[in-house]
């Protein structure tokens, strides 16, 4: 197992302190907020190109002008991705393509949690299709930049919410059992760290390493789908407004998926998940302690299932 000088209170420009990204090209999907913002200022101040890619264009321009004056170079900027869209996917990856010989790092970071049931404009459940199908196509279509980098990572989100769901193949659209917000999150985080196995099984001879990484717990804009009361009761803030103090900075939860991009630490590890940067403990069973990773979530036959169905879901939007 892998471990590092780092822990639970690092944050992401303490992992990223003696790396140089220097002529290295990253996307962070959501890289505007919260953690995301963070990623992206972290790989931007260790010298990599980064690309925003975000649904809101006129804020991500403004937040990449923002890290651009901050550190002092022109290394940040925008490009339009709306995750519910396969289009706009394609589109977006069309572009970067054609515009960027390479990609050293990409960081599926964007995601929602425990939204109200709806759907994707591709008729996919909504996270579902946004945190896991969104990202695996801009993954797929991206693999050549990827493939010409040499040796490049792939970041997915995951969560400790894979522990609410495994993905229930038989139903992952929810069309034949009640829609609960928390299940369909968990199945959702369970399929990107699968896709992270996916991606290391079939590219890691090409140069690509994946992970899958919990950022750890942090209140950021993802809680805009629960009610106060929830989030009271589940104990992340109190009745006067103060967070859990157990709960990480932005700073502090932007670093496990620093440390995933950047470690050479790392190389030749591919395919694990990773939290506080260091490796996670495997279970068979649900920890009391809610830490670390549950073998389904890393399971070869599970990944091969949802990689080929990913892939009819997919090429099956026209």
């Amino acid at each position: 197992m892998t471990e590092s000088t780092f822990g639970y209170r690092t944050t992401a420009l303490e992992a990223v302190a003696n790396i140089d990204l220097n002529n290295k090209n990253a996307i962070v999907t959501g890289g505007y907020s919260g953690i995301g913002y963070e990623t992206t200022k972290a790989l931007a101040t260790a010298g990599a190109q980064v690309t925003i890619a975000c649904r809101d264009l006129d804020r991500a321009t403004k937040i990449a002008a923002e890290i651009n004056e901050l550190i002092g170079s022109e290394r940040v900027e925008a490009a339009q991705l709306d995750l519910s869209s396969l289009a706009s996917v394609r589109a977006f990856a069309d572009s970067y393509l054609n515009t960027h010989q390479s990609l050293h790092i990409l960081i599926n970071n964007a995601a929602v949690m425990a939204c109200p049931q709806d759907k994707t404009r591709d008729g996919f459940e909504s996270q579902f299709g946004t945190n896991h199908l969104a990202h695996f196509a801009l993954t797929t279509d991206l693999i050549p930049a990827l493939e010409r980098a040499g040796n490049a990572r792939v970041v997915c989100l995951s969560s400790t919410g894979h522990f609410l769901s495994p993905v229930v193949f038989e139903d992952i659209g929810f069309e034949n059992r009640d829609y609960e917000p928390w299940s369909s999150y968990g199945q959702s985080k369970t399929a990107c760290a699968l896709m992270a196995v996916g991606i290391q099984d079939r590219y890691h001879t090409k140069g690509i390493e994946a992970f899958s990484v919990h950022p750890g717990g942090i209140m950021t804009t993802l809680q805009r789908h629960m009610s106060k009361e929830d989030i009271n009761s589940r104990g992340w803030v109190d009745e006067e407004g103060n967070v859990n103090e157990r709960f990480k900075t932005v700073e502090q939860g932007a670093s496990t998926s620093v440390w995933a991009a950047t470690s050479p630490d790392l190389a030749g590890r591919g395919g694990r998940y990773l939290e506080d940067c260091k490796e996670a403990d495997v279970h068979s069973r649900l920890p009391e302690s809610r830490t670390g990773v549950m073998q389904y979530a890393l399971d070869k036959e599970n990944s091969d299932r949802l990689w080929d169905l990913s892939l009819e879901l997919v090429n099956g939007v026209a």
